[in-house]
């Protein structure tokens, strides 16, 4: 339950300046030009949409001038008020300190630091704006797809509703409604950091139905499409949301700087971490833009000689001079704003260039959406002889699988990319870090995250996950190396213990990347879930459920389904083997004796599985493995039946080396515990073997005077 907001402590209203030459307009960016970037995206828009031809009048079924530029103009609204409350969102969450004292705090009356406060304050106006825009696209979207003007009789209303409840375009559009409406809700209610956090998960679940539909839907390789617009989507509204924000912020971040004890200027610490989150979105935007653009676009004529491609063109150029505008931040500007002397020319130039960046960025954002309103130059629909196999799986069938081609059909999944590059940068960055600190960083350690993260980007993206969509030991094979195998070589990567070693902590009272993953490590929810009879218990019984359900058959078919459902078995089985033999902290531990009980339950639960989809009769997800339409290979219940061989082999062999890691690591620390004791005893001199002597010696003492007082006592 969002907890009730708290009064909020009135703050002394500082000034913006006039301009950005002289005097307090060095602070900030006065409130006229904070405007200028909402100017520069619908000029951008109308400019695009002028040169495609996109807002032209229809030949046939024209919705009218109001819905071919309104629905564009409410895009461009509805892009820029998600994007900013996403940064709106990630300022009070990673980057702004919590309160004036400049210290992390308990007292949650604490007062709020102006810049928080009004990072909250801006959220909850864009989220409005969101609600609002998303109705507004979703009207507009029915009128546009319909070809019929927008009016309020019966039936206009009748067939809105049926396309929001039944058509996948206007599904994906109410779900937008409903978590922007949901996240607005949130931000008017609540104020702790945890809560915030889930609110901005769920606000960036709100840019998935985004790019479920439009061009990339429709792209040949329309999965690659989908994760790279949705990749797209994620670094353009933490880039474009951080700038307005901070636009937005530009007059409080030096609130109370001088007023008392612990009241700063934070401007320096805000752009710096911001900076930080930018040249990852940057990166991130440039490198799945080329990939998406890659995707939609077949031939260098495509990109030169069509309106599309020069737009395209368009917009890149200009994320490179947002790129370039951020490296001058970083390596120039920024590091000058501690400088004694320079302080007030460096802030100067400091909000001249983000004044820039958010005019670039308004254009570029006006851009985007006539990109997407203007027809590809090859268009992608189904075809009216389409194979069933590019119906139910959007390809068609990949050639016979050979033992060569375990090895060379490759379709890359851009999101597990993605993923696996972070993953490989962020170490590298880590160790580098580690290094120049003096500290040491193990090469076993490093070799195998590696190893983890190549195998991972193979299940996902090789062989085992192109015949996966079409055999069942495929498929087999690609789910017991995602939970079984790449784990073992990332949990002996240590990645956590890595990223606190070199994670610099926080001073004031903001939390970064390492204080949030200490906040999760000791979370209520990380307790439960890597409880070892927790974990053992999902990693063998979400096969089953998993397996014997309809969440099956959906995983195969629906794009989304699939990807929750790699996302759900790497992890499960990350958690089981880091109970296991994992060296980075968990709130609790298992015995080593109950270690291994739960390893060899789990090796029996895979064997009782695997035997079980051998001797089966029935085809599981039959409506997709029975209509695929293969014409080599064997049956579909045979290779069922092959795939539960997989699954009882694949699985036993990474469970037993994993029980003899848990072997391994008991042994050694029984060696650890015997030379700790040994040195304790050569420090006391055998304190506890002589107190222990001495007991036994004073109970044998003790027996002696019994017995001689027995025997007098006899004697009488």
């Amino acid at each position: 339950m969002p907890s009730p907001a708290k009064p909020r402590t009135p703050t002394a209203p500082t000034p913006t300046g006039e301009g950005l030459g002289s005097g307090a307009g060095a602070l900030g960016i006065s409130r006229p030009w904070q405007l200028a970037g909402l100017a520069a995206l619908f000029l951008g828009l109308v400019a695009a949409l002028l040169f495609s031809g996109a807002a032209g009048a229809r030949s046939v079924s024209d919705p009218g001038a109001l819905v071919r530029w309104g629905l564009p103009a409410s895009k461009a609204l509805h892009n820029a008020a998600l994007a900013t409350v996403i940064g709106g969102l990630l300022f009070a969450v990673a980057i702004l300190p919590r309160n004036l004292t400049g210290r992390q705090s308990r007292d949650k009356n604490a007062p709020e630091h102006p810049a928080f406060t009004r990072a909250l304050a801006i959220a909850a106006a864009a989220g409005v704006a969101w609600t609002l825009s998303a109705v507004g696209v979703l009207v507009l979207s029915y009128s546009d797809i319909a070809g019929q003007a927008i009016s309020g009789d019966q039936e206009f209303t009748k067939s809105l509703v049926y396309f929001m409840t039944d058509i996948e375009t206007g599904r994906a559009w109410l779900t937008v409604v409903i978590i922007a409406a949901v996240v607005t809700t949130a931000l008017f209610g609540v104020r702790s950091r945890g809560a915030l956090a889930l609110t901005l998960i769920l606000s960036m679940v709100g840019l998935v139905p985004s790019a479920l539909i439009g061009h990339s839907s429709s792209s040949s390789d329309h999965e690659g499409a989908i994760n790279s617009l949705g990749l797209h989507l994620v670094g353009v509204s933490a880039w474009v949301g951080g700038i307005i924000v901070l636009t937005l912020l530009s007059g409080v971040l030096a609130a109370g700087a001088g007023a008392g004890a612990g009241k700063t200027d934070i401007t320096e610490p805000t752009f710096r971490r911001f900076s930080a989150l930018a040249g990852f979105a940057f990166a991130l935007v440039f490198a799945s833009g080329v990939i998406n653009a890659s995707i939609r676009l077949s031939s260098w004529t495509d990109l030169f000689g069509s309106a599309y491609g020069q737009l395209i063109l368009a917009k890149t150029a200009a994320t490179l001079v947002l790129g370039g505008v951020g490296l001058m931040h970083r390596r120039w500007v920024i590091p000058q704003l501690g400088v004694k002397g320079a302080g007030l020319s460096a802030r100067r130039v400091l909000w001249q260039l983000v004044l820039v960046e958010l005019l670039i960025m308004g254009a570029t954002m006006g851009i985007a959406v006539a990109l997407g309103r203007s027809a590809p130059p090859q268009p992608r629909t189904f075809a009216p002889d389409a194979s069933p196999a590019f119906i139910l799986s959007g390809y068609d069938l990949p050639p016979e699988l050979t033992p060569q081609r375990w090895l060379t059909e490759w379709r890359l999944d851009w999101l597990w990319v993605a993923i696996a590059a972070f993953g490989l940068v962020s170490y590298v960055l880590g160790i580098l870090k580690v290094r120049r600190r003096g500290d040491s960083w193990s090469w076993f350690r490093t070799i195998n995250w590696v190893i983890g993260l190549a195998v991972l980007t193979f299940v996902t993206s090789g062989p085992p996950s192109v015949y996966g969509r079409v055999l069942f030991s495929a498929h087999m094979v690609d789910h017991m190396a995602l939970t079984m195998v790449a784990p073992i070589f990332l949990v002996l990567g240590a990645p956590v213990t890595l990223a606190l070693r070199s994670l610099t902590a926080r001073r004031d009272s903001s939390r970064g990347p390492r204080e949030w993953l200490l906040v999760f490590v000791h979370s209520k929810f990380s307790q439960l879930v890597t409880h070892p009879l927790f974990a053992a218990a999902n990693f063998a019984g979400s096969i089953v459920l998993f397996y014997y359900s309809d969440a099956f058959g959906y995983a195969m078919r629906d794009h989304v389904g699939h990807e929750l459902m790699n996302l759900h078995f790497a992890l499960t089985g990350y958690i089981f083997v880091l109970t296991m033999i994992g060296t980075d902290p968990l709130p609790r531990r298992a015995p080593y004796p109950m270690r291994l009980l739960l390893l060899l339950a789990t090796m029996g639960f895979h064997a009782f599985f695997g035997v079980s989809i051998m001797g089966g009769t029935g085809l599981l997800a039959a409506d997709y493995f029975g209509n695929l339409g293969r014409t080599w290979g064997p049956s579909a219940l045979l290779d069922q039946q092959m795939g539960g061989a997989v699954a009882w082999g694949i699985g036993e062999v990474p469970t037993l080396l994993v029980a003899i890691g848990v072997a391994v690591m008991w042994s050694r620390s029984d060696a650890r515990e015997s030379k700790r004791t040994d040195r304790a005893a050569d420090r006391n001199n055998d304190a506890d073997l002589t107190a222990y002597n001495d007991m036994f010696a004073q109970l044998a003492e003790r027996d002696a005077r019994l017995a001689e007082r027995n025997s007098k006592l006899e004697g009488r």
